[in-house]
């Protein structure tokens, strides 16, 4: 066999009358055909006349010039697919970049990029609260290592006006100002928040940018937006430019060859970036699992077509409010079957609205009604498009499914379309929403059709990947196997895994044309939101929240003789969440007898300290509790000496 593998120029010729003996391996000798009685003589077969010709070869005269042009195809190959050469690894300048959020989560997108003098902040996001966060309503960053370099930050860049993009800017601005970057829609949207925060004034903050046009922010960058395609209109991809070199930001992104506006992705200025060489990409996580290609956001389409042929009575929409592309292709439904729309909630309202007045899109006017109008109107002339589709209790869909909406109440022959999907951890609040829908005698459809993601799949990811080539990469977006999971297809795009940069809110890493390091974390975290009066909750209250939630409440209240170290009368217990009502008095006897012990045993010189007695107290308390009833509830002791 290693003769029939030499170098390519060489051709095997066999006679075409060859057996399928001939090709069989030569060391098995069962295989071979007689020579004679003795097989002693291997060249019988060649005396015989007419008999079965040997193997011979043939060398092929080499085209030099052919051959030296696959040389330098294989050379060019390599250059294109290369990014190195195209650096200048005699740079000294590099670039640092912190995220503060929106890595080890869904949301809460805020990324720092720092320079020696300058720095600028990408995206500044909200996220939303888990279920044991009671009475929080939204979740923003910790700007703390802002306001470390706040003098070196030249501007917010804003790449797309989703919530956990651009949902805590009011409560930076309450602080800190900034100029702010981005393309119409975001930067619309951002001045209708700080409307609602009465910070009308810092409106004059707000730069629009013309997208393929380079922008020089501070001395130190220069950025360009590209557009991209997402599950919100205008949104961008950044090529953030500096002395050490191009940094590709996606942003959120999809690859819709479709989409409904016909703005398709910007790949060409990717592929431009690509060709002149990246030095890092900072790409979507999200649907890194997603092995299919996310379908265009007109796929949606037909399934819409078949809703609306087939509803008998009112048509309830509900989806993202920011999810304008989807709304608009149900009123066109709407309108196609004769229905008149109803758009019903306050962040729908404000979308769409924006929208409609910077010419995203086009309705006319006529094809709308008052909330007030429905009890007008037959069933089958009707769409409401509503917020609500993840169940928050305060949306308009939740309030009608309980029958508390002052305008809409559910009839048996409505139907109830929900074109979104749920965001992990509202599975619960959305499933009671649905119960409450299907007892009040709403059909509801949540078909797979008739939603698509926002998101790249693992092939858009593999496309983006190709066409920046960078030489760094850091996945973004998601949480931690979400990240490592586009890893993986980084690797399988031919980044090496030593090029791959796993972060964590807080990383700080350094990114030079020669390496790239992790240098230093910054402090990171939450801070409590509560949506009804737009102020901070401190941690302290929302741990006493959840400890309150979790273990429930003991409040003792006792008179001593500061004389004698003992009770004057008997404490006065009270629990919530800790034992039964019937087991109070029990309960508040076992307490008077902790006291009793506890004053008997009471440090020397401790009893004129009330509120070092009270401490004491309470850890007397909390140990005894946690060993009869393995509990750590809230303890609050008010001692009074006379």
């Amino acid at each position: 066999m290693s003769e029939e593998t030499q170098q390519t120029s060489e051709v095997i010729v066999t006679n075409s009358q060859n057996t399928q003996e001939d090709r069989k391996p030569h060391n098995n000798n069962n295989n071979r055909r007689p020579n004679g009685p003795n097989n002693s003589n291997p060249n019988a077969s060649n005396n015989k006349q007419g008999g079965g010709k040997s193997r011979r070869r043939q060398t092929l005269p080499i085209d030099e010039s052919l051959k030296s042009m696959v040389f330098a195809n294989q050379e060019s190959h390599k250059q294109r697919l290369n990014p190195h050469y195209k650096l200048d690894l005699n740079s000294k300048d590099k670039i640092r970049i912190t995220p503060l959020g929106g890595l080890g989560e869904i949301g809460g997108n805020i990324t720092i990029f720092e320079t020696q003098t300058e720095a600028i902040l990408v995206d500044v996001g909200m996220s939303f609260p888990d279920e044991d966060m009671h009475g929080v309503d939204i979740l923003i960053p910790d700007f703390s290592y802002v306001r470390e370099i706040k003098d070196k930050i030249k501007a917010i860049i804003i790449t797309h006006a989703h919530e956990d993009h651009i949902g805590a800017m009011p409560y930076l601005f309450k602080e800190m100002q900034f100029p702010i970057y981005g393309s119409p829609l975001p930067l619309a949207m951002i001045a209708g928040k700080f409307d609602e925060h009465h910070i009308k004034d810092f409106k004059k903050y707000l730069n629009p940018i013309e997208k393929r046009k380079v922008y020089d922010i501070g001395k130190d960058f220069k950025i360009e937006w590209m557009h991209m395609t997402h599950s919100i209109i205008d949104s961008s991809s950044l090529a953030i430019t500096t002395a050490a070199g191009t940094v590709i930001h996606t942003g959120d992104f999809k690859i819709d060859y479709t989409p409904v506006d016909g703005y398709t992705a910007d790949l060409h200025r990717l592929a431009y970036y690509g060709e002149k060489g990246v030095l890092c990409l900072l790409s979507d996580s999200t649907n890194s699992y997603n092995t299919v290609p996310t379908p265009s956001e007109l796929s949606v389409a037909p399934a819409m077509d078949r809703v609306f042929a087939k509803a008998e009575g009112r048509v309830l929409l509900s989806t993202f409010s920011s999810n304008i592309h989807r709304v608009y292709q149900a009123i066109q439904y709407g309108v196609k079957y004769g229905r008149k729309v109803c758009v019903i909630g306050r962040s729908m309202e404000r979308n769409l609205e924006i929208c409609m007045q910077y010419d995203y899109i086009k309705l006319p006017k006529n094809i709308f009604i008052e909330p007030e109008q429905l009890a007008d109107m037959n069933d089958k002339e009707v769409l409401i498009v509503t917020t609500g589709s993840q169940g928050e209790t305060s949306s308009a869909l939740f309030r009608m499914s309980i029958g508390e909406h002052r305008h809409v109440k559910i009839k048996p022959n409505d139907l109830v379309v929900l074109s979104s999907r749920a965001i992990p951890g509202n599975e619960g609040s959305i499933s009671a929403m649905l119960n409450h829908l299907q007892r009040a005698g709403a059909k509801v459809t949540s078909e797979k059709d008739i939603h698509v993601s926002g998101h790249a799949s693992i092939e858009e990811q593999k496309l983006m990947l190709r066409l920046v080539n960078p030489k760094f990469f850091l996945p973004i977006h998601g949480e931690y196997n979400h990240v490592m999971k586009h890893q993986e297809t980084a690797i399988m795009c031919g980044i090496p895994e030593r090029n791959i940069g796993i972060m964590n809110d807080g990383d700080t890493i350094e990114v030079a044309p020669k390496y790239m390091r992790k240098v230093k974390s910054v402090r990171t975290g939450k801070t409590y939101i509560d949506n009804q009066n737009n102020h901070k909750i401190d941690d302290d209250i929302v741990l006493d929240r959840q400890k309150l939630a979790s273990d429930g409440i003991v409040m003792i209240i006792a008179q001593i003789d500061g004389q004698h170290s003992k009770m004057i009368s008997k404490p006065v217990v009270t629990t919530f969440g800790l034992v039964a009502d019937k087991q109070d008095k029990f309960f508040a006897k076992e307490m008077e007898e902790v006291l009793e012990h506890f004053l008997i045993n009471i440090k020397e010189g401790l009893i004129e300290n009330p509120r070092a007695l009270e401490n004491d107290l309470r850890q007397v308390v909390r140990k005894h509790i946690y060993r009869k009833m393995k509990r750590y509830p809230l303890i609050v002791p008010h001692v009074f000496i006379q």
